[in-house]
């Protein structure tokens, strides 16, 4: 009896060691595609969903049923109190995958002087190191955003409202899933989408405004929070069949089939493609052109994410295939915190966590509702260290703090 339990234990211990080698089975395809997702075979990596803005394929996690995971062994936990109610921890966590290292910082709204806010450059599509903007709004602490336009413009592909600057940048059907706080102070992730349109032309298809592009068929806005004009950047590099209008005061001053390129936003400018630069024509030079555009629901601050990891302190995505550095956000209904997670990838210390095994985290950390954030290189935690200085608290996997379009701020002032 003895001698066939311990043959039992032989078998499933080479089992382990060997699944810890081999690749995943075929994913669920349908699952965490999204806009920026690629087709194909998933097990090429030029094929992969592409979950990061950078597009890196991610490495392939080991398949390690999770009867036969173990309990994981956490060490190197530090800890320290950023400001009052911000709170900041660190620690390494080893399982039969391999260690990660993780990244939290717990914000608890209700404490007084403490707010989160979106942090961003001076115009839509600047970029800079997350430390940079969160020097803009003062803040304790922060994390990246939502995804962006790498390659191109470089401006965030969701939705931007700023509690100072007001509404920035968002689209009607596409990246809308979003972390946002309503006039009330409540902290929420759920859909908030664009609410776009041209008072005396209603069927006009304002699909975007301060998006990286004018989606195919339908019209893009832009205005002065832009900054300048895009050219044919913004029409996927289609130069036929496309149409700018050029609105000030509400007056048409212009319609052309000429694109241009860094020329400063005055008014508004409006870009169509395809049935969209049919639809502009009508707008004619002189004519009265009211444009308006807010966020439905309303909120005070917003900001874009992708997946909705956890909704009802359940898993809600499936891929537990491809590694990557991860972002989060999460709201922690029992304690009113808001949680914001970051994991290292890409690196020997950390092999990067699958969108699964970022949704349990966040679901072990408290969090009854959580949305996945830009992650690969872009993915940077900042916040005052020992000393009192902002600085970044974890380990890019470019080597170096990535420059991007938008953040979440956490902001302290001290009441009185």
């Amino acid at each position: 009896m003895r001698l066939r339990v311990g043959l039992l234990l032989a078998v499933l211990l080479a089992a382990v060691l060997v699944l810890t080698v081999l690749p995943v089975g075929t994913p669920n395809r349908s699952d965490d595609r999204g806009t920026l997702a690629g087709g194909g075979d998933p097990t090429d990596t030029d094929q992969q969903p592409r979950q990061t803005s950078d597009g890196v394929p991610g490495e392939i996690a080991a398949v390690v049923p999770m009867y036969l995971r173990g309990r994981p062994k956490v060490d190197r936990m530090r800890k320290w109190r950023i400001a009052p109610g911000v709170r900041f921890q660190r620690w390494d966590r080893t399982d039969a995958r391999g260690q990660i290292r993780a990244y939290l910082l717990r914000i608890d709204p209700s404490v007084k002087g403490v707010r989160i806010d979106y942090a961003s450059g001076a115009q839509v599509p600047d970029r800079a190191p997350l430390t940079r903007l969160l020097r803009r709004d003062r803040a304790v602490a922060g994390v990246n955003g939502g995804f962006f336009d790498i390659y191109d413009t470089g401006a965030p592909l969701g939705v931007g409202q700023d509690r100072q600057r007001g509404f920035l940048h968002a689209a009607r059907h596409t990246w809308n899933n979003a972390f946002w706080t309503d006039r009330d102070g409540t902290s929420r992730i759920g859909k908030v989408p664009l609410e776009a349109s041209v008072a005396e032309y209603p069927q006009l298809p304002l699909t975007n405004v301060n998006s990286p592009r004018a989606r195919a068929g339908a019209i893009g806005v832009w205005d002065r929070k832009w900054g300048e004009t895009a050219g044919y950047a913004v029409t996927d590099g289609q130069k036929s069949n496309v149409r700018m209008v050029v609105v000030e005061s509400d007056r048409v001053v212009a319609n052309t089939t000429d694109l241009t390129t860094g020329k400063a936003i005055r008014g508004t400018v409006l870009v169509g493609r395809g049935h969209g630069a049919s639809q502009l024509e009508r707008l004619r030079v002189g004519s009265t052109a009211t444009i308006r555009w807010r966020l439905a629901r309303r909120p005070v601050f917003a900001i874009s994410g992708e997946k909705v990891l956890v909704r009802g302190r359940k898993v809600a995505v499936s891929d537990d295939r491809f590694l990557h550095p991860r972002t989060a956000v999460g709201i922690d209904r029992d304690t009113g915190e808001i949680l914001l997670l970051a994991i290292d990838g890409r690196q020997p210390h950390s092999r990067g966590y699958t969108m699964v095994e970022l949704a349990r985290m966040m679901k072990r950390l408290g969090a009854e509702v959580a949305l996945n954030l830009d992650g690969g290189g872009s993915t940077t935690i900042a916040g005052r260290d020992r000393r009192k200085r902002v600085r970044v608290l974890n380990q890019p996997s470019d080597g170096s703090p990535r420059s991007v379009p938008d953040g979440i701020a956490v902001i302290y002032r001290k009441p009185g």
